[in-house]
């Protein structure tokens, strides 16, 4: 009973990855962002999003279902670092302004957005 007790414990206190990811049509230069709390989660649903039509973001959605899922790559720009502070949980804002940082900074490369 001790031990699972213990992994329940380890449960509660694991840290997903978080962070900003892309994703970019490989037949023009368009791209996708998004910041999220879980990245592999967040990737995933995305992903199931969009195989199953209902993403909210009308132009990726209709590029996916023209082009099909090879024609996309997706990435981890970046992850965001957890505080020190442990009584931090919220990481909405800095998540956005990673969002908005590497949105600018393709924007001089000159990608465009979905």
């Amino acid at each position: 009973m001790d031990r699972k007790r213990e992994l329940k414990e380890l449960y509660k206190n694991m840290k997903p990855d978080m962070g900003v990811f892309i994703i970019k049509s490989k037949s023009n230069n368009k791209y996708y962002i998004e910041g999220t709390h879980d990245l592999k989660a967040g990737i995933n649903s995305t992903k199931f999003k969009l195989n199953f039509g209902n993403h909210p973001n009308h132009g990726l959605q209709k590029a996916w279902k023209e082009e099909g899922e090879l024609a996309f790559t997706i990435d981890i720009l970046e992850k965001l670092k957890y505080d020190e502070d442990e009584s931090k949980t919220d990481y909405s804002e800095e998540l956005e302004i990673l969002k908005m940082l590497w949105k600018e900074r393709l924007s001089k490369e000159g990608a465009e957005f979905y």
